[in-house]
């Protein structure tokens, strides 16, 4: 099959089954301008099924870069009262989202740390009621991506760069499932095996999970009362079905925010606005950061960690089995879409609140007595290798193992 008609049939997953897009709702697509082509693609399959209108977000992330270097630093304690109008109408009107990931994993490796952590600040707070509509799955929402020049060469630094353009698209094709025969039934028979693990996860009732790996990763997490796995297709209150993530690999909760002790380390690089933080760990105690170590991007993480008071706790427990497709590609991608879903990972900062029972109709007073960590950052970093053990502990005591050798036990 050619590649344009695999386009097409990736434009047309986004839509129907990614957003799940709708008669008559608006979807706002947020693209780099070096994805124009493919977000346009995806606009005209959103009329074809029926959208009151679709509008363009567009990113020129070469420009960031030259702001970031050139602009005087005050302006990124600021962020534009009409950008922020452009999101809460949408969002408060009820549209679908898709927003594409395709930035070069290294573009901001030579501007100040302090520079980016401001404006990711500044956006985040401005943005709080957007950011907790889409967490608490109130509105539809997908994330996905395709190659640009500089993401590939850097995920296929040996061959030139339109070879690395077009193993990029065959790894990302091959990823969301779009090279199979009818995609939909694909995720669908996807959708159905995550559930087993849900159901497992769920019916089991974890009290405690206890990682162990030959990194130096000692971590016991505490996951709080009525807490909830999830995986697949997410729903919103009305009952619309909808992929927030394509490709997804993982089953997912929230931990308790005191509940965390121990050192985990990182097993795949991490990719934060335009900079990777690599080969780093991270102690805990009673849920806090206590510690951390880099290798490379030591700054960017620390700026990290102190963006709020929730930023120095957990939001995230994430299971992905190391023998997966994306693992199996043996591809690192710098890409958190993508890395996230071919290892465990946790998240630093905001939790779902879908992820414990009654959370989405929590108050910030509420969710704070259940232990549900709120901050203005959710920032997943890998920490899954081929040797991950992972022991589940009931309330009881009992201990039952959830991962062996990297994997699901059963």
């Amino acid at each position: 099959m050619n590649n344009e008609l695999l386009l097409e049939k990736y434009a047309r997953l986004i839509v129907n089954t990614g957003v799940n897009l709708q008669q008559g709702q608006t979807l706002v697509i947020t693209s780099p301008i070096e994805c124009a082509a493919f977000a346009r693609m995806i606009a005209e399959q959103a009329f074809t099924s029926g959208a009151r209108d679709v509008v363009m977000k567009w990113k020129d992330e070469l420009f960031s870069k030259l702001r970031y270097l050139k602009a005087p630093e005050a302006v990124f304690n600021e962020f534009p009262d009409w950008e922020k109008e452009f999101y809460m109408t949408h969002v408060r009107q009820g549209a679908a989202f898709v927003s594409i990931a395709a930035s070069d994993p290294e573009l901001l490796k030579d501007v100040q740390p302090e520079r980016v952590s401001k404006a990711q600040k500044a956006s985040n707070t401005a943005l709080k009621e957007y950011r907790e509509r889409l967490m608490s799955n109130k509105n539809v929402w997908c994330v996905v991506s395709i190659p640009t020049k500089a993401w590939a060469k850097k995920v296929f630094p040996d061959v030139d760069e339109q070879a690395a353009i077009a193993k990029l698209w065959e790894a990302i094709f091959r990823t969301v499932r779009v090279d199979a025969v009818d995609p939909v039934s694909a995720w669908e028979e996807h959708k159905s095996k995550l559930k087993q693990h849900m159901d497992f996860l769920n019916s089991s009732r974890f009290k405690f999970l206890r990682y162990s790996n030959s990194l130096g990763t000692n971590l016991e997490i505490e996951l709080p009362e009525n807490h909830i796995w999830l995986g697949g297709s997410e729903y919103t209150p009305e009952g619309i079905e909808f992929i927030a993530n394509m490709p997804t690999e993982e089953v997912f909760t929230l931990p308790k925010k005191t509940g965390i002790n121990g050192t985990v380390f990182s097993s795949k690089p991490l990719n934060y606005n335009g900079n990777l933080i690599d080969k780093f760990s991270i102690t805990f105690k009673a849920g806090k950061i206590v510690d951390f170590q880099a290798e490379k991007g030591y700054e960017v993480l620390k700026k990290l960690v102190e963006t709020d008071e929730g930023s120095c706790y957990l939001g995230e427990v994430a299971l992905v089995p190391f023998d997966s497709p994306i693992s199996n590609a043996n591809i690192l991608f710098y890409n958190t879409l993508f890395d996230e879903n071919a290892s465990c990972h946790l998240a630093i900062g905001k939790a779902y609140p879908v992820c414990i029972k009654g959370g989405e109709t929590m108050t910030k007073q509420e969710m704070e007595e259940f232990g549900v960590n709120d901050s203005l950052v959710h920032e997943d970093f890998m920490i899954g290798t081929q040797d991950l053990e992972i022991i589940g502990i009931t309330a009881s005591g009992e201990e039952i193992t959830v991962f062996k050798q990297g994997s699901f036990a059963k």
